[in-house]
This record gives structure tokens, sequence and C-alpha cells, in this order.
């Protein structure tokens, strides 16, 4: 496999390594938007968040407030808000991004791959026709063309329009 230099993603290692705790927890007491504008929308039993190291551009997470490692763990108005969010984020994100489609989901556990294990998420990805160029088939990389504050602009009037979800 080729390698490319990506040192942005070294934070994410480090933060790993210290044990710093859950990030989604950290996120929440922090209070208000983060400071690199990353959340885009707060719920009252989940918000959302941009992912920081996306697989693809605009990529989203909807996160219940409630430290649980399992969605059976959730009431049932948090799973009703977490999903409803999720099908918002699908409409702003066609809406915005002009997306073709988007893969939804939740990694639940170490062994399922949860890079958070001990706070249950779900994933938002969108998806374009041929979004998956020879970059990753061939070279085994990923490319991203738009930085997240950027991608963040773009998202943050949609959402700040969300109400009653």
């Amino acid at each position: 496999m080729k390698r490319i230099w990506s040192p942005w993603r070294m934070e994410f290692i480090e933060k790993a390594r210290k044990g710093r705790g859950c990030v989604f927890c950290e996120v929440i007491k922090s209070g208000g938007r983060s400071k690199k504008g990353l959340i885009l929308y707060r719920g009252r039993y989940c918000f959302v968040i941009m992912n920081k190291y996306p697989y693809n551009n605009g990529h989203l997470m909807i996160v219940p407030y409630a430290h649980k490692s399992e969605i059976l763990n959730l009431g049932t108005e948090v799973q009703r808000e977490l999903i409803r969010l999720t099908g918002e984020s699908v409409r702003i994100l066609k809406k915005a991004l002009k997306c073709a489609g988007a893969n939804c989901g939740m990694n639940i556990g170490n062994v399922a791959g949860a890079g958070v294990a001990g706070h249950v998420h779900m994933h938002v990805v969108p998806r374009w026709l041929g979004d998956s160029n020879f970059m990753p088939v061939i070279g085994d990389v990923k490319s991203l063309p738009e930085y997240l504050g950027a991608t963040s602009k773009r998202l943050r009037p949609y959402f700040d329009k969300l109400t009653g979800v």
C-alpha cells in the first residue's frame, strides 16, 4: 500500500492514546457551538456534528447527549430524534451539497469497528456518482476536495432553519 502524508490524523491518534475520555461528551460539556464550527444543530436529545476525520465531504454524525454504548439503552424519544435527524441530515446534504445519496450507519462496539465505542452515534456520509474514483480503489487513498470550515459554511444555513425535530 502506498502512503500519503496526512498529519491531521496525528491529533486523532494522540487523543485516542491519551484516553482523554469521550470526545462527544467533551463537545457536550463545551456548550454552544464548537470553536471550530463543527456542531451544526442541537436538538433536545441529540446533536449533529461534522466528522473531523471524514470519509467524504459533508460526513456528519448524529450523537445523543446520553453517553450510552448501545442503541438499545437509549430511550424511545432519543431514538426517535436520532432517526429524524438522520433523515433531515440526508435531506440537507442532498440540497446543500447536491449529493446523489448517502450511507447511514452505526458501528456498535469495538468488534464492529466503532472509533468511539462507548458513545453510540449515527454516521451520515454523502455520496456522489463516481465518488469512488481510482484513488481509493487502486491507490488505497481518499482525497477530500473541500476544507471542513468551507463545508460547514455551506451546511449551516440549512441546519439553522431546522426546527421542530
